[in-house]
C-alpha cells in the first residue's frame, strides 16, 4: 500500500560536503514524490552520515520512539546503523514510495542516575553508557538482579545494548550479540587484578529480566557518556541499567542489511 501523501520525513544530516549533497539530492527526490518534509512528529526520520549521526538522531526523537522509525544513509565507510549508501538515494526513495509501514525493531538501554540530593535522572542509550571517576581509580560495587557480584576497580565500567555490543564494547574486549537478544553487557575499562584486588576480568551477558545497579564508592565527580553524549556528576549515590520498556524501530525494506553481514564488513571483508 502505497502511502506518501502522508508519510512526514525528517532529514538529518552531517556537515561534511558529501553529506550535505545527499541530504539536497534526497530533498529533492522527496518532494517530487510529494512526501511531507518536516521536523516535526515525523513518521520517518532519515540520517545521513554515519553511525554518529544517527546516535544524534535517535536522540533528538526519542520522545517519540514508540512512533517514529529510522534509516540511515551512509556517506563513509559501511556503519552498523545504515541500509543506503550515498550512491543509493533513488532506491531508498522507491523503497518508501511502497512502504506499508513495517519495521525492524531492536531493544534500548534505559539508565537512572540517583544523585545523593535525591535526584534522579533518566536516560536511554542505543548504544552504551558508560561511567568513569574523572580523578582517580574508580571503586564501585556492581549488583546483577540484586546480587552482590563484585567491588571494581578500575577506570570505569561500560554497559551496553546488542547493537552497541560492535561499539565501544566490542573494544573492550566484550562479545557481539545479535540486536535481537534482549540483553544487556557488562565490560570493565581497565580493571585492577591482583593478590588484594580481584574482578571478573571478562564481559557479563546480563538477560533482559535483570537489573545491573552500580555504586559508585567515593564522593566525587563522575562522567557518564551516553552514547556520543557526555555528562558530569557529583556525588552519585547509584546507576540502574535495565532493557528499556521501548524500542528502537527501523523502515523494514528489502535493503534492510543482514547483522551478520554489518559485521561482516566492519571487521573481517571479503571472505576468500
Amino acid at each position: 500500500m502505497k502511502n506518501t501523501d502522508r508519510l512526514k520525513v525528517a532529514l538529518m544530516a552531517s556537515r561534511n560536503p558529501k553529506s550535505q549533497e545527499v541530504l539536497q539530492s534526497l530533498w529533492m527526490k522527496l518532494k517530487e514524490k510529494k512526501f511531507i518534509l518536516t521536523p516535526k512528529n515525523p513518521d520517518v526520520v532519515i540520517s545521513i552520515g554515519g553511525d554518529g549521526m544517527l546516535l544524534s538522531a535517535f536522540h533528538k526523537y526519542e520522545k517519540l520512539i514508540d512512533h517514529v522509525r529510522f534509516v540511515g544513509i551512509h556517506t563513509g565507510h559501511l556503519g552498523f546503523y545504515t541500509d543506503y549508501r550515498d550512491f543509493e538515494v533513488d532506491k531508498l526513495v522507491d523503497n518508501l514510495a511502497l512502504d506499508t509501514g513495517a519495521r525492524v525493531s531492536y531493544p534500548i538501554l534505559n539508565v537512572k542516575v540517583k544523585l545523593m540530593d535525591g535526584r534522579v535522572l533518566t536516560m536511554r542509550a542505543l548504544n552504551e553508557a558508560t561511567v568513569k571517576r574523572l580523578s582517580k581509580t574508580m571503586v564501585a560495587d556492581v549488583f546483577i538482579n540484586g546480587v552482590a557480584f563484585e567491588r571494581f576497580r578500575g577506570d570505569g565500567i561500560s554497559v551496553s545494548t546488542p547493537t552497541g555490543s560492535t561499539a565501544y564494547n566490542k573494544s573492550l574486549g566484550g562479545a557481539v550479540l545479535h540486536p535481537t537478544i534482549e540483553a544487556l553487557q557488562i565490560a570493565e575499562v581497565a580493571s585492577l587484578n591482583n593478590r588484594v584486588y580481584r574482578t571478573l576480568g571478562s564481559s557479563i551477558v546480563v538477560p533482559k529480566k535483570d537489573k545491573i545497579v552500580i555504586e559508585p564508592k567515593h564522593d566525587d565527580r563522575y562522567s557518564i557518556s551516553i552514547d556520543n553524549k557526555n555528562y558530569t556528576y557529583d556525588k552519585i549515590q547509584q546507576i540502574d541499567y535495565q532493557i528499556d520498556q521501548k524500542k528502537i524501530h527501523f523502515v523494514a525494506s528489502p535493503s534492510h542489511t543482514s547483522f551478520w553481514n554489518r559485521v561482516k564488513d566492519a571487521f573481517i571483508g571479503e571472505v576468500e
